[in-house]
Order: C-alpha cells, then structure tokens, then sequence
C-alpha cells in the first residue's frame, strides 16, 4: 500500500461570487494547484471532483462540466457526493486510488455554487436531506437539528448561549485575517448573543454561510512525492457514520460517529490526541464545534463550552482549531469544505499561513461532517 502525499494546493475566494459559474470557480482552484508545482493537465492522472448539489449548480453531471472547462479529459474522472462531506470523501476516494496503485497523481477539485438560488430555496434544499419520510416533509431544517444538539447540550451540560457565541467571535477573529474568507470581520461577543434568531438558541452569527466557492488538491505517492518540495503526509483516514433518523440516536449532545472516526485515524496515523498541533473542526454551527472539541478527545464530555471560554481553541491555547475562520467565517461552499480544510492543513504544516500560522505545527487533523453525522471522515496530516 502506497504512502499519499499532497503536493499543492489551489483555492478560490469564497464568497458569493456572482462573477463566475461553477465550472470558473474550479479553474481559480485548478489554476494554482497546478502553477505552483510546474505539472500540466497532461501530469494529472485522474480527476476526482466533490460536488454536492446538481440543484445549486443548476447543472446535471456538474462534476463533468468541471473536468471539461479546467482541461483535464481525456483522463479518468470520478464524482463523489457525501452532503457537506463531500471534500473529504472525495480526498478519501483520491487516497484509496493513490494508494492502492491504481493512480500515480490525481487531482481533487471540491467545488459549490450556492448562490445560484436565494437563501430561502438553499435552506431547502439542504433539508432535503433530511430523512424524505419523517424529516423533510415536516419542515425539519439543519438549523433545527443543530438546535436539537444545543438544546440537549445546554440542558445536560449546562452550556451557555455565551459560550455558544465565543465560538463565532474566535472564528470571525480568524477569519478577518483570511484574505479568501468570505466574511472577513469580526464580531463582538454582545453582537453575536444577541443576533436575530433563527432556531432558538441558535442565531445568525451561530450558523455557517451559504457560499460559492472551490479548491483543490493534488496528491501523488511516495516515490513521485520525492520530486517535489514539502510534502504534506496523510498518515491517518478514518470514516463513520450515524441513523438517518435524529430519533434513531444514542446521543443528542454529541456524535458518536466522530469519536469512532477520530479514534481510528489516530491509531492509523500511530499517534494520540495529544499530538495533533492545529484542527479544522465542522463548525456548521458554533453547537457543531462544541461537540467536535469533546468528540474528538480535545476535551472532557460536557467541557466544550468551557474550553472555548478559556479560549484553549485559540493559537496558543491548547488546540487551535478554525484558524481559517472555519465555516463560520470562511464560508461553506459545500462541496469545497473539506477540499479546503486540507488546502489549511498543508499551509499551516508548511508554515504558510501568516498572521494565522500556528507556531511549530506539524500534526494537524480535520474533521468533515455530512448531514447531521451520517458522513464524517477524520484525517491527520504531518509534514
């Protein structure tokens, strides 16, 4: 089994980016992930492209536009679809094509355009999936499952809308130091609490963005990785999943299928919790990063709120998690999400990442959810 590596990394603004379809945002991906090495299309073995919705699209078979408009026929391409997943399944996908020798290079384009619908028809649309049967028809949104989790949380922890808020303040904080952020700002703490509900106790400021944007990664195997400079290691993939049915759960307060997940990428990766230096976390919702601080072992069960009230979440406390700014802040093009927590990875393990770097990093994780915990893949990278 071959060793994977990524190489470069290419990424759009997000944002809502009207000026440009889908298929352009790939190729502001592309372009870069490509120049920053000297590979050609004619380099890339295969392509593996995440898009999650052929609605926000408005295009059948969107992933095949996107190979056609960035050049890289006629070489095999695959699409991959997990919700809000999508990024890191298809980063998984590529890694079983690198590693089992099938592929030498591949390309992984996650790309979204959301804003082709208003944000009423993309809340709708995500809904959708949501059990067709018992959820969606009754009007259940993501919004409402993250309530869900809040609630429970709140009750069985005793979490604080407060606390919940700190979350997007620190995401927003990281984010204005973002230049491809799509909300580069930040947000007082008073703001944030006191935001216009949209699913008690979650506000505005506790739910990600709906955005347009893409990146990219090309990963290759051991021996093509020896021709180029700082390769960035997957040492650890890990993959769970949760029931359909929010009522078919062991837990509202957290997702027991990242614990899983977690616990089988660090043993892969042949490290603990303890060693990982920086994280991007699924913060959908400000609840989502919560749970995914005590999921992942960042923290004790019922100590996420603490955690981030003590800003250990912050660079220089004990695991800085969303210094890209997160969904929250650097937005959530779906199929881009998880292309894009790899693109910070490899910044952050090589050093790159400026006023956000986190000083001495060399292990870091991501943590990708799809739906509300029915995809979740965990993976660790060192340089």
């Amino acid at each position: 089994m071959n060793k994977v590596a990524i190489i470069s990394t290419g990424h759009s603004r997000f944002g809502k980016r009207q000026d440009k379809t889908i298929r352009e945002l790939a190729f502001e991906a592309v372009k870069p992930c490509l120049e920053g090495v000297g590979l050609t299309q004619k380099d890339i073995d295969a392509t593996v492209v995440g898009v999650a919705g052929d609605m926000f699209a408005q295009q059948g078979s969107p992933a095949a536009c996107i190979v056609d408009h960035v050049g890289l026929n006629p070489q095999p391409a695959y699409r991959v679809e997990a919700a809000c997943a999508t990024g890191s399944a298809s980063i998984r996908s590529a890694y079983g094509l690198v590693s089992s020798g099938m592929h030498d290079m591949v390309m992984v384009i996650g790309a979204e355009k959301m804003n082709n619908v208003t944000s009423a028809k993309a809340t709708e649309l995500m809904a959708m999936a949501g059990d067709s049967k018992w959820e969606y028809p009754f009007g259940v949104s993501f919004p409402g499952f993250y309530a869900l989790f809040a609630t429970r949380h709140m009750h069985e922890f005793g979490t604080t809308k407060e606390q919940l808020g700190m979350v997007a303040v620190k995401n927003h904080h990281y984010g204005s130091l973002n230049p491809l952020a799509h909300i580069q700002k930040e947000v007082p703490l008073e703001e944030a609490v006191k935001a216009v509900p949209i699913a008690s106790p979650l506000g505005l400021y506790d739910c990600s963005l709906i955005s347009d944007g893409a990146a990219a990664v090309i990963m290759t195997n051991e021996e093509r990785a020896k021709q180029f400079e700082d390769p960035v290691w997957i040492t650890g993939i890990a993959a769970a999943s949760e029931p359909m049915l929010i009522s078919r759960r062991q837990t509202l307060t957290g997702l027991p299928s990242a614990t899983l997940a977690s616990q089988n990428a660090y043993k892969m990766a042949g490290i603990e919790m303890k060693d990982v230096d920086v994280a991007c976390v699924h913060d959908c919702f400000t609840i989502a990063e919560i749970m995914a601080y005590e999921d992942l072992g960042f923290c004790k069960k019922g100590e996420g709120g603490k955690f981030i009230e003590e800003q250990q979440s912050y660079i220089g406390g004990k695991m800085p998690v969303n210094v890209d700014g997160g969904l929250k802040a650097k937005g959530h093009p779906l199929g881009a999400t998880g292309v894009s927590m790899a693109c910070e990875m490899v910044k952050q393990l090589r050093g790159e990442a400026g006023k956000r770097q986190v000083p001495g990093a060399e292990i870091g994780l991501t943590h990708n959810v799809g739906q509300s915990g029915q995809y979740v893949n965990v993976h660790i990278y060192r340089r």
